[in-house]
């Protein structure tokens, strides 16, 4: 079974950054779309990145120009640099491929707060 285990979150103030990581537990980078998503506190879980097995990449709008989704395939891992963090973006994050077709992982918490 697959396990996709995300870390990096953290409390940070508004204007920081932080860097996300999600590794998976076997070869699933290669062929298929990955994305992160995320779940605010009340509101259903979003897809905010996603990065295609060509590499291309496409945002929510409400990360757009502050969120950059990478990846490195050889480490089964997928990256979410977020910068100009804002406190809407608390949540718990996530990834899993785009559809999804994983077992969620446990997520990381990011808290942004002053």
């Amino acid at each position: 079974q697959v396990q996709l285990v995300a870390s990096g979150g953290a409390l940070v103030r508004p204007g920081g950054s932080l860097r996300l990581s999600c590794a998976a537990s076997i070869d699933i980078l290669r062929r298929n779309t990955m994305g992160w998503y995320r779940q605010c506190p009340g509101k259903e879980r979003e897809l905010v990145a996603e990065i295609s097995s060509l590499g291309i990449r496409n945002y929510a709008d409400s990360v757009k120009d502050r969120f950059t989704i990478s990846r490195v395939i050889a480490r089964n891992t997928v990256y979410l640099q977020m910068n100009s963090l804002k406190p809407e973006d608390t949540a718990v994050y996530y990834c899993n491929t785009v559809g999804p077709g994983y077992p969620w992982g446990q997520g990381t918490q990011v808290t942004v707060s002053s």
